[in-house]
């Protein structure tokens, strides 16, 4: 993986800077603008903030020397709203948003929302559905010939054959559907800036073929050039007889050597170094051939064939093009992805993170109030990625699991942009975090173990012994922001990784002493091993240790806390029985749960592979192969759910109604060690749902309005 030229190499020294970027006419015009060089399209609001996707891509292409104008949440209905800002010079970038359209409409039961975060206030229905797809044909038909550039995590997780949890089906790449000239997956910003100078100096959009985080509809069995070749994917993950390996010992004739005359030829004795370069060089240049859409479609096995492969090609250090046969005859087309983009070093990050955001919505939106912006505008984003690797999860196929982070220097003067700069801060910093708070600064200890590692997770099944964990950058990040003057409070917003916390008890005491704001949010998921397998989580065994620290150090720091533990029901793999013994571990500690979530299948997931195959990716896949059972019907949701709300008397009657179906009759009556009562009440008493549980047989206020699957997704472009 060779280093990439840092992102800021080609920017003018005093790069324009708008107030914020235009939304129409009038500010092109206060500008000075006749035209825009790239016009940005999003299904948020503009909030100028790097927490936000297109502010983060837009600052940055401005930083580049380009006029960049922002569509926020056009009217799709016609092309119209699409031509506010005119013909852009060198591209349109298309975004759904900070999230997927529809699980930002939809609920895991496929309800409508009734508000969206994203938009000013919270109003619902102002982006469409599949809104990157809808977004680029509008773009595509306002003007004609325009290259349409899509990206963002809706496109990034539809970038192959994906299943489709709303449609109940396997769809096509999102290249597919919107007719795009380039999608860009993952963190955008290379790409973005590569391809912005490309065609800046005249490049066809059409020729733009070799960006890494690209995907991109090519010819059928298209290649870069002569030297590339074709692997089938069947052939590196199907057991069976595979090609046999090249033997170390073969006898090969030296250069400029000629047989002796008996035909026979000399021995030479490949060196290793020859023999890895010979096989990196190889690789480099290969590329997989992926089961076509058709055949992931009609064969679920193939499906989770795909997908494994898919994620076993997931580090930007090994790993290979792709590319996926879609329609046939006349009308195929292949999907190519080039390798993942190579991850920021620090001082790109800082680059980022330090252009000249406003750090407040645009001032159309007057004094609307927008969820999504109310909840982070003072909290500070210090890292991205993860290598956590949890199966329901996507941050790993957008974001990467190769952490990448700012310098404390760079954080430091963020929250001093916030004290001086952001309205209404009384001087409490609501998060230093990320997809998790403590993975900051956390690397392999050895880059070339990095570069060749293609585990799923660092830490699963158990952490890697070549993972630094080492939480000393973080407490030294803490110690620092508090002695900022203004700053009163900073409290962990984002979620914990507690099976690296309790490696560093000093971290866990900085953290309980010092920014936990009474609850703090931790994720074990689930209690029963068939599931957390399926979920790549640590068992409860570790949270019970995490626990007990946490009990501990607020004890010394003579505080009243609690956790806030998150479960998921009807995860793949799932049994009935493993839901009750879940429901009957959250009676025995008396948690009882306010917001809860069943399962969502989100594309590209490994868990969502689970659900729609009933295979587990996590192994080689065949078709006799481990079979994974999950909850699919509505009812059996429904029952799944309910048991993490065991308490709650609406819930009883579905309960009694499972644990009958299943046998368990020895769980209903009224006795302590029963789950629920025999008989349903009259009346509902105030006290069955208003009680939370903390973990230690105390009671715990309710859980901030916001648990971390309805909070703002920190999701980069």
């Amino acid at each position: 993986m060779s280093s990439p030229e840092p992102l800021f190499a080609r920017a003018p020294r005093s790069a324009p800077s708008a107030p914020f970027l235009p939304m129409s006419r009038q500010e092109m015009a206060a500008l000075g603008w006749d035209v825009c060089d790239v016009i940005l399209v999003t299904g948020d609001a503009y909030i100028d903030h790097p927490s936000f996707g297109m502010a983060l891509v837009g600052r940055l292409l401005e930083a580049q020397g380009l006029r960049v104008g922002i569509i926020s949440q056009p009217d799709w209905h016609s092309a119209d709203a699409f031509r506010a800002l005119g013909r852009p010079r060198l591209f349109f970038g298309i975004t759904a948003g900070n999230m997927d359209s529809l699980v930002n409409r939809y609920t895991s039961d496929r309800k409508i929302r009734s508000d969206d975060a994203y938009t000013p206030n919270a109003e619902a229905g102002k982006r469409p559905d599949r809104a990157v797809t809808v977004y680029a044909q509008r773009a595509r038909e306002a003007f004609p010939g325009t290259p349409v550039v899509i990206g963002s995590i809706e496109a990034s997780l539809r970038r192959i054959a994906h299943y489709d949890y709303w449609s109940d089906k396997v769809r096509r790449s999102v290249l597919m559907d919107s007719k795009a000239d380039l999608l860009i997956f993952g963190n955008a910003e290379r790409a973005l800036v590569a391809l912005a100078h490309r065609l800046a100096a005249g490049e066809g959009i059409d020729s733009v073929r070799d960006l890494r985080g690209t995907a991109m509809l090519v010819k059928p069995d298209w290649l870069p050039d002569e030297g590339w070749s074709r692997v089938d994917s069947l052939t590196l993950d199907r057991p069976g007889p595979l090609a046999p390996h090249p033997d170390p010992y073969a006898m090969e004739a030296q250069r400029g050597n000629t047989a002796a005359p008996d035909g026979a030829r000399p021995v030479r004795i490949v060196p290793l170094a020859e023999r890895v370069a010979d096989r990196l060089a190889q690789r480099a240049r290969s590329v997989i051939a992926l089961p076509s859409f058709e055949q992931v479609s009609a064969d679920p096995v193939l499906y989770a064939h795909a997908s494994r492969v898919f994620h076993l090609e997931s580090n930007p250090g090994n790993a290979r093009a792709m590319v996926q046969p879609h329609g046939v005859g006349a009308g195929r087309r292949d999907v190519w992805l080039n390798p993942p983009p190579i991850p920021l070093a620090t001082e790109e990050m800082d680059y980022v993170f330090g252009l000249n955001y406003a750090r407040r919505p645009h001032p159309a939106y007057g004094d609307a109030h927008i969820p999504a912006w109310e909840m982070i505008r003072f909290s500070i984003n210090i890292m991205r990625g993860c290598f956590g690797g949890c199966t329901f999860c996507s941050i790993t196929e957008h974001e990467g699991r190769i952490i990448q982070s700012r310098s404390e220097a760079s954080i430091l003067h963020e929250i001093e942009e916030i004290r001086d700069k952001t309205p209404g801060f009384k001087g409490h910093i609501t998060d230093l975090g990320g997809p998790t708070a403590n993975m900051y600064r956390m690397a392999c200890k050895d880059p070339k173990i990095e570069a060749s590692c293609r585990r799923l997770s660092c830490v699963y099944p158990d952490i890697c012994i070549n993972m630094n964990t080492d939480h000393a950058p973080l407490i030294s990040l803490y110690r620092h922001a508090r002695e900022i003057p203004g700053i009163k409070r900073i409290t962990i917003g984002s979620g914990l990784r507690y099976d690296l916390a309790v490696r560093s008890p000093e971290y866990v005491k900085e953290l309980v002493t010092h920014h936990v704001s009474g609850l703090l949010k931790i994720a074990p998921e689930h209690t029963e091993e068939n599931t957390l397998s399926k979920m790549m989580k640590p068992g409860i065994a570790t949270y019970d240790r995490f626990r007990e620290m946490f009990e501990k150090f607020s004890a010394q720091a003579g505080k009243k806390q609690h956790l806030v533990p998150y479960f998921i029901a009807a995860h793949p793999g799932t049994t009935d029985e493993d839901m009750v013994n879940l429901a009957l571990w959250l009676k025995k500690n008396d948690f009882r749960l306010d917001q809860v979530q069943t399962f969502l299948p989100t594309p590209m997931a490994i868990a969502t592979t689970m659900y729609h195959s009933r295979k587990n990716p996590l192994r080689k896949v065949t078709a006799d192969s481990e079979t994974v059972e999950t909850a699919r019907s509505g009812r059996i949701r429904k029952f799944h759910k309910a048991l993490l709300r065991w308490h709650d008397p609406d819930n009883w009657p579905l309960i009694r109604e499972g644990l009958a179906a299943m046998g368990r009759h020895d769980l209903i009556g009224n006795r302590p060690d029963h789950l629920v009562p025999r008989q349903q009440p009259v009346a509902r008493l105030a006290s069955a749902t208003g009680a939370k549980g903390c973990g230690s047989g105390g009671r715990a206020p309710s859980p901030p309005p916001h648990d971390k699957r309805k909070s703002v997704r920190r999701v980069r472009p």
